[in-house]
């Protein structure tokens, strides 16, 4: 494993943290997730030099910090640092502050988290932690012993983040970052924004979702072997991250053990300048061939759904079949969902759209998918 200077901090991380918010589940409900394997692949990955574990309040429906607390029981809390997050969304006034991380620290069964972040921060989030002067309760909460390290991870504009990243001396932040997204967010002027200052940032998103680990277009497969036959689309998008010097650790979403592995051994050759000039600008070509149209990342904060639509799972057919010309194969796949998942019985109740960090216009997409695919059949 090859390890990154935290910032200003004087830690250092594992190249590859573990992300516990697509961990391995049974059927297709997430909140249900298989704990013997999920508990055998985190600690697989901290025997193998992963020292950076990150879940969140709604992971997995609330059920992610519960597993990773049992993971990290029988020694294995003291290899890593663990990280989770405060659902800002969920705070209404500041007693709620304690009360949801008494009840994470408790799910996690630990005395102390290592690194804490306000959760998905856009401007409204940011108005409402001034307003209920949370950034002091977490300084509070620092001097007490329950938190090591305080950060934000962020969903919105860069004028946001900006104002975000200047209005307090955060430990670290966590912003989503791939060769699709160096425009979008963040991007690569926040990254380089908060290196400078000395913020660590750990990158989310890295493989967007899964996105970036499918066989890509084959505009965009000619460009990559034309650099390089060998290398898989994942290593593709995970070498172009840690080549920079600004990433810390960037986390990963791993589903399965041959998940974790590949990425393991994908982090132990990692280094910075690891892609030429050239990779570089090749990628950016490839980057234009493989954006789909809905820029939903299936993180599935927007579920669960009370009609039971799988909205992440609509979206992530309409892009297949418009990205990689599969209209009719996902308009089949489309039509052998239950009735009650497709994007036709959403019935605009607007509960998912607040929750979205991608701030996509769930309602109206999903009008789009189920119109676009009815079409087709």
């Amino acid at each position: 494993m090859q390890y990154r200077k935290m910032g200003k901090l004087d830690v250092e991380v594992s190249a590859l943290g573990f992300g516990a918010m697509r961990m391995p589940i049974i059927g297709d409900d997430s909140s249900n997730i298989d704990e013997e394997e999920a508990i055998k692949m985190i600690r697989y990955a901290i025997d193998n030099g992963v020292n950076y574990v990150d879940t969140a309040w709604p992971y997995h429906q609330g059920e992610s910090e519960i597993v990773v607390g049992k993971a990290l029981k029988d020694g294995y809390r003291e290899k890593t640092y663990l990280a989770t997050k405060l659902p800002i969304w969920e705070v209404e006034e500041k007693a709620d502050l304690d009360k949801y991380l008494d009840k994470q620290l408790e799910k996690l069964q630990v005395e102390k988290i290592d690194f804490y972040l306000l959760h998905a921060l856009n401007a409204e989030r940011w108005q409402k932690i001034k307003d209920l002067d949370i950034i002091e309760w977490g300084k509070r909460k620092k001097e007490e012993g329950k938190i090591e390290y305080l950060g934000f991870s962020f969903h919105d504009n860069h004028d946001v983040f900006d104002e975000i990243i200047e209005g307090h001396d955060w430990d670290f932040c966590q912003i989503q970052y791939n060769y699709l997204d160096t425009e979008y967010q963040a991007g690569m002027a926040g990254l380089k924004k908060a290196y400078d200052q000395g913020t660590a940032v750990v990158i989310m998103e890295p493989i967007r979702g899964g996105w970036l680990a499918q066989e890509p277009p084959v505009a965009a497969k000619d460009l990559f072997e034309s650099e390089n036959k060998e290398r898989t689309p994942v290593e593709w998008a995970l070498h172009w991250i840690w080549s920079q010097k600004e990433p810390g650790v960037v986390l990963s979403g791993m589903s399965n053990m041959q998940q974790l592995k590949e990425n393991l051994a994908t982090a132990s050759e990692s280094e910075v300048g690891l892609l030429s000039d050239s990779e570089f600008k090749m990628m950016e070509k490839a980057a234009e061939e493989m954006r789909g149209p809905i820029t939903c990342t299936r993180c599935e904060y927007c579920l669960p759904c009370p009609e039971e639509v799988n909205i992440p799972e609509n979206f992530f057919k309409f892009n297949q079949a418009k990205l990689m010309d599969k209209g009719e194969k996902m308009a089949e796949e489309y039509f052998k969902m239950d009735e009650t998942a497709r994007a036709s019985n959403c019935v605009e109740c607007g509960q998912c759209e607040p929750q979205c960090p991608q701030n996509l216009d769930i309602i109206d997409l999903l009008k789009e998918v189920d119109s676009y695919f009815a079409e087709i059949a």
